[in-house]
């Protein structure tokens, strides 16, 4: 496990009472819309400074950098956000409903030693899934501007033993929350300030020899990796410089408040694309069952199978079931792979569905444009045209695939075994929000 410790983090509030205004979803789902409505409730909304530029997948004007970190040196001049005295920890849960029940996700805010991705003695930072390239450069041009790492990263560790779950989990059973905010998704946030030696010790040991696997944010980590050599490329970085730190949450697996939503997939911008030239194109790799016409009978009837997908073409509105033609179909390209990992749903659609079928046959080898989104509801948007936060745009769709949610299980074996999930395996609800705490990249004192 890299070096997990408190930090002097800089709050709102002075980290105490209702955040409700102040905090904002992750700076990637929002769009300038969004953006309005939440300065609309509170000027003083972290997503003055946390998004300045929108879309954020491009570099924006400097101005925009620099007008985020004038306002954000304004409200610490002004008393709006403070850094506290004393370095501490963060217990932070979440409570939601998803699937009609209830759920409390709880983890912890700590600095965490900022490595190079990959695994290393005693634990390492990884990702836990393939990653799709983006532009990290509008993340990277904030951090500079600003010297503060304003969003938290998702991280999860193995926790198989459950005493980093049961440390946590100790500290909000104590007393109450310091703060609190209720977001607009209906998700309760709490949070615990711990600052107790003992409770960060017992931590720090529940968590040795354990890697940590990104969750959410990998091009904000690898934002944090780039920061840190740019400052040493300029001269030497003291041990005890901040940047050398990045702030996660971190959850350990067998948390009771871990869950996984589906992310399905609607491709389009296939050349040579019908439903009965994909039909014809699949006919060696997969079983095709059709349902009928209702889109939200897909997931029920996916329920107590193997290996399977939902399909739905918009053209016809007509939707099916696919499974593989033998039970593993990929055991001879990907030998090397375990089989949990070569039977999940997203490797079926990524690697047969995609790469066997729809690249090859209907799209001239050409990649296949995707868009993520994680309800029906979400896909039939799409399907009827609108761009949403997931992707999608006039003319787009022409296909979706409907998958389960990956198991968590699924996660975390072939997290141990060293292997990455397929790209947007998982959707691990709800986000974390910004705002809550962010952390100085400022030298010591």
């Amino acid at each position: 496990m890299p070096r997990v410790e408190p930090f002097e983090a800089v709050q709102f509030h002075g980290g105490r009472g209702d955040m409700s205004s102040v905090v904002a979803p992750p700076y990637d789902v929002l769009d300038a819309d969004d953006k309005a409505a939440l300065v609309a409730r509170d000027e003083h909304n972290v997503v003055s400074i946390d998004l300045p530029h929108v879309p954020p997948k491009e570099l924006g004007p400097p101005k925009a950098y620099a007008h985020a970190a004038k306002l954000l040196d304004t409200w610490l001049a002004d008393g709006t956000l403070s850094q506290r005295s004393q370095p501490a920890m963060f217990a932070y849960r979440q409570t939601f409903d998803f699937m009609g029940s209830r759920h409390h996700r709880c983890g912890m805010f700590a600095a965490v030693e900022t490595a190079e991705l990959g695994p290393r003695p005693g634990g390492g930072i990884l990702p836990h899934e393939e990653t799709f390239s983006g532009p990290k450069e509008d993340r990277l041009a904030l951090m500079r501007a600003t010297r503060h790492q304003l969003s938290p990263i998702f991280g999860l560790h193995a926790d198989q033993s459950g005493e980093g779950t049961r440390v946590v989990r100790g500290v909000m059973e104590a007393r109450q929350p310091d703060a609190t905010a209720r977001t607009a998704d209906g998700v309760l946030h709490e949070l615990w300030t711990v600052e107790d030696a003992g409770v960060i010790k017992a931590y720090q040991r529940a968590l040795e020899g354990e890697d940590i696997f990104i969750a959410d944010g990998h091009h904000r980590y690898n934002t944090a990796v780039n920061y840190l050599k740019e400052l040493s490329e300029s001269g030497e970085v003291p041990s005890d410089h901040s940047a050398r730190r990045c702030m996660m949450v971190i959850v350990g697996m067998s948390d009771p408040g871990m869950v996984i939503g589906p992310t399905h997939r609607v491709l389009g911008g296939m050349a040579g694309y019908s439903w009965d030239a994909f039909a014809r194109a699949a006919a060696d790799h997969m079983k095709i069952e059709e349902l009928g016409g209702d889109p939200h009978a897909i997931e029920p009837a996916l329920e107590g199978r193997g290996t399977a997908i939902g399909l739905l073409d918009f053209a016809t509105g007509r939707t099916f079931i696919a499974t593989p033609k033998n039970v593993d179909p990929l055991a001879d390209s990907f030998g090397d792979k375990s089989k949990a990992w070569r039977t999940l749903d997203v490797t079926f659609v990524q690697e047969v569905l995609v790469e066997r079928v729809c690249k090859p046959a209907l799209n001239n080898g050409q990649p296949v444009k995707w868009a993520f989104p994680h309800t029906i509801d979400e896909v039939l948007e799409i399907g009827s045209g609108a761009e949403t936060g997931a992707g999608g745009g006039s003319g787009f769709a022409q296909i979706a695939a409907i998958l389960r949610p990956t198991p968590l299980d699924a996660v975390r074996d072939i997290c141990l075994a060293g292997e990455l999930m397929p790209q947007k395996s998982t959707f691990f609800y709800p986000k974390v929000y910004t705002g809550l705490v962010l952390r100085s990249l400022e030298p010591q004192a």
